[in-house]
């Protein structure tokens, strides 16, 4: 293997942890009772939130309105996150990753049992990964 290919893998590799690293961070805010302010440092400009029934945003403004209504709606939250799979291609990327953990809802003191998959699109943007669209699908409910 030549200097080249190495230099190459690695940034690779670099680039895998760093989006490992976005998505710790996108959940330690959503952890922190969906913190609006905290929300469009992980986002693109122009990134998109996704969520089916959760709602949908594109922006840094409208994503962090949504937010301050998860964190009006959601009391707790505990995203465990697994099974990434991970593919860079320059300065884009793509990933899918699995969560379960519960939820508190404030309305009707509701707590429930969620699994859901992230499909997410990245790009990198001034040397820093950020979302260009995540979508959260829902896969499972169950009271708790």
């Amino acid at each position: 293997m030549d200097l080249i290919e190495l230099e190459k893998r690695i940034t690779t590799l670099e680039d895998i942890e760093a989006i490992k690293q976005l998505k710790a961070r996108y959940c330690d805010i959503c952890d922190d009772m969906h913190n609006p302010d905290r929300i469009a440092s992980v986002f693109a400009a122009d990134g998109i939130w996704e969520g089916g029934d959760f709602g949908k945003a594109q922006g840094h403004k409208a994503i962090r309105e949504l937010f301050s209504g998860f964190s009006k709606q959601i009391s707790f939250s505990q995203h465990n996150i697994m099974n990434p799979i991970i593919t860079v291609d320059g300065d884009r990327a793509t990933g899918s990753w699995y969560i379960v953990g519960p939820w508190d809802f404030v309305e009707n003191n509701q707590n429930v049992w969620m699994t859901l998959r992230y499909d997410d699109d990245y790009v990198k943007v001034d040397g820093e990964w950020k979302y260009q669209h995540l979508r959260a699908v829902l896969r499972f409910t169950a009271d708790r």
